[in-house]
């Protein structure tokens, strides 16, 4: 099938052609985003498509220093939201509870969802993607910065683009096994142990090499300067949700 297909041909792509996404176009990819299914069919996000320069220069600083996302085409910035249903609610059951961590989760993962309806939209329309992660750290600044209100944080950032001819013919780094990565009727603990095994048999790297490139890896992300601050920013907006310290 041609979504099959796709999707394993889909890559992460950080260089376009200068070239702007076209308003229909971005309006499929959106409508195709907003399609995704959500809790309760309740659409638990709100989607920002970032226009301005002057913005998309300031999360091109603020997300690990990563110039790319000033010059991309289309940046959207999909938002975890409980504030438009938690506000009708309270018009309703003035006496009903806050938004609290469940409710976090739960809106996350429908802006999630609804992010990954947007790659696939745009990789069928021929724009290459790139998820930034790093738009969960700075979260003071980020909040400040998108105007964000109470119950309304970041999920995910993409930016959108045609792909230069480099990229397209750029190979797709190769994933792990579906042996190696599905566990049935309950977690295996026998196959999460064997992950320098996974690592071996995907990379090519063995022994003393496999060792030092895991340590380097290490050093790049687990305990990297970034790493910790998302880690820190992360609790910063589940306090600010929840309205209390969770540690």
């Amino acid at each position: 099938m041609e979504v099959l297909r796709q999707l394993h041909e889909r890559k992460s792509v950080r260089v376009y052609e200068d070239r702007p996404v076209e308003q229909d176009v971005k309006r499929q990819i959106l409508e195709a985003a907003i399609q995704a299914p959500s809790a309760g069919n309740m659409a638990l996000y709100t989607i920002l498509d970032i226009t301005d320069p002057d913005m998309k220069a300031a999360l091109a600083k603020s997300c690990d220093d990563q110039p790319f996302i000033a010059t991309a085409p289309m940046v959207l910035i999909f938002c975890a939201d409980y504030r438009r249903w938690f506000e009708v609610f309270r018009k309703v059951a003035e006496d009903t509870r806050a938004p609290d961590m469940g409710d976090l989760f739960l809106a996350q993962a429908d802006a999630l969802i609804a992010a990954q309806n947007a790659v696939v939209a745009a990789h069928g329309l021929g724009l290459g993607s790139c998820y930034i992660g790093d738009i969960t750290e700075r979260f003071e600044y980020h909040k400040e910065l998108l105007g964000l209100p109470r119950y309304v944080v970041p999920a995910a950032m993409l930016c959108f683009g045609y792909p230069t001819a480099q990229q397209l013919r750029r190979e797709k780094p190769p994933r792990f096994r579906v042996e190696d990565m599905v566990h049935e009727n309950g977690y295996d603990l026998k196959k999460s142990d064997a992950m320098e095994d996974m690592l071996a048999e995907r990379s090519g790297k063995s022994g003393e090499e496999l060792q030092d490139w895991l340590r380097r890896f290490c050093g790049r992300k687990w305990d990297s300067a970034f790493s910790r601050e998302m880690s820190r920013s992360c609790t910063a907006m589940v306090e600010a949700w929840c309205g209390k310290e969770i540690l």
